[in-house]
């Protein structure tokens, strides 16, 4: 793609930044990723640029990068050439992908609908076929909910398995790089690159039904899924199922919520306070409620994230995978309210944060269509499994963008 080529699309996709890159910045002539584009999700440093996180007035505070963040420099040194900077949700504190400052990157697959957030313009950009892959964040669901809306195989590592030295924070003890992609093969290249420390290897033997996450969902999405598992069927242990919470989901979702928003006032409450930005409708409210977190509520909170790893390790333990829908429905129209999008958001984080306070790894994967819009699977693995959840990724991959009318 021509620097032309990709001002033009950023001008009518709204997938990047107004301070976007004024060419396309090229890798290494030879690795693992010659030959491919990325985009970057603008959280990443890119050297000479300045990074947003979503915020006009972040950005205006900032110099540019004189190092390139870890992952750029990884993708990079394996030969992918970065065509652009890509919408965030200001500060990654959203699921749907709108930003009040750059606008809402259009999801081509999902038209009039959200692309997911926070990773929205990554995900947008990589469905629109701008570019071969894009990096995202997830903290809580900003790779895996966009991914699913736009019809992509998007990932959530082994926390702290991608080193994302040089990339904004939000909450750390929740934050991984991940990332996008159309297919599972440029899929499984970009983890060979940016994955590091140890795997843990280990024959697929169990699949686990997650009960109480698939309750979650549209009937619609759950009965798409279970036709996807059964066409799979041959290439997935025999399933057992489970409640994955013994005290439900919400009491979960509840103890992520609190822990979140404080990690998420102490990397960003002291510049609130002092440069009182314009923050965005829903954003505003989350941030702020990072501030009246006490410890007496951080205690029994972190309590619960103990007990949902305690669970959640003894549950998969090497060599099982647990399936469960990624979002619980398809993306909600770009013009839902308000309290739509909230209620929407607390049904989005009763799911994603089975894997956010376990710290484990999630594949999604777009295994069809309801109403023709994508929707996503998800298979949760062992702590460091995440080559074998790519592995995963090829081997089902036959199996997905059937629409419920031609599912056999």
């Amino acid at each position: 793609m021509s620097s032309s080529e990709h001002h033009a699309t950023t001008r009518s996709g709204a997938f990047f930044v107004p301070h976007d890159l004024k060419a396309p910045l090229k890798g290494a002539s030879g690795g693992p990723l010659a030959g491919l584009t990325a985009a970057v999700k603008d959280m990443y440093d890119i050297v000479g640029e300045r990074t947003g996180g979503g915020s006009p007035e972040w950005l205006a505070q900032q110099k540019p990068a004189s190092v390139h963040s870890a992952a750029v420099a990884n993708i990079l040194d394996a030969g992918a050439t970065i065509i652009g900077k890509t919408i965030c949700d200001e500060f990654f504190f959203s699921i749907s992908g709108a930003n009040a400052h750059y606008g809402t990157p259009e999801n081509v697959r999902a038209p009039g609908r959200l692309p997911g957030g926070s990773s929205s313009g990554s995900a947008a950009a990589t469905a629109a076929d701008c570019c071969d892959f894009a990096l995202g964040s997830d903290t809580g669901g900003s790779v895996r909910i966009p991914a699913s809306f736009c019809g992509l195989y998007g990932i959530r590592p082994t926390h702290s398995r991608v080193d994302m030295s040089g990339a904004m924070p939000m909450a750390p003890s929740f934050d991984v790089c991940g990332w996008f992609a159309n297919g599972p093969g440029v899929f499984q290249k970009v983890g060979s690159v940016l994955l590091e420390g140890g795997r843990v290897e280990a024959p697929v033997k169990n699949l686990v039904i997650a009960d109480d996450a698939f309750a979650e969902a549209d009937s619609e999405v759950t009965n798409l899924a279970r036709r996807f598992l059964g066409r799979a069927e041959a290439r997935l242990p025999k399933p057992s199922r489970e409640r994955v919470a013994p005290d439900g989901l919400e009491t979960w979702r509840e103890s992520f919520r609190i822990l979140q928003g404080r990690e998420t006032w102490n990397s960003y409450g002291e510049f609130i306070e002092q440069k009182k930005p314009k923050l965005g409708p829903g954003n505003k409210e989350r941030l702020l409620f990072g501030a009246t977190v006490t410890d007496e509520m951080i205690k029994p909170a972190q309590k619960i994230r103990d007990q949902a790893r305690e669970r959640m390790s003894s549950l998969l333990k090497p060599g099982t995978i647990l399936a469960m829908p990624t979002a619980p429905s398809i993306a909600p129209l770009r013009d839902s309210a308000g309290k739509e999008q909230d209620a929407f958001r607390l049904r989005v984080i009763r799911l994603t944060c089975i894997s956010g306070l376990s710290g484990l790894p999630q594949l999604t994967m777009p295994m069809g269509t309801v109403g023709g819009c994508p929707v996503g699977i998800s298979f949760i693995g062992w702590k460091d499994s995440d080559e074998a959840l790519l592995d995963l990724a090829v081997s089902l991959s036959r199996y997905c963008g059937l629409t419920p009318d031609t599912a056999e």
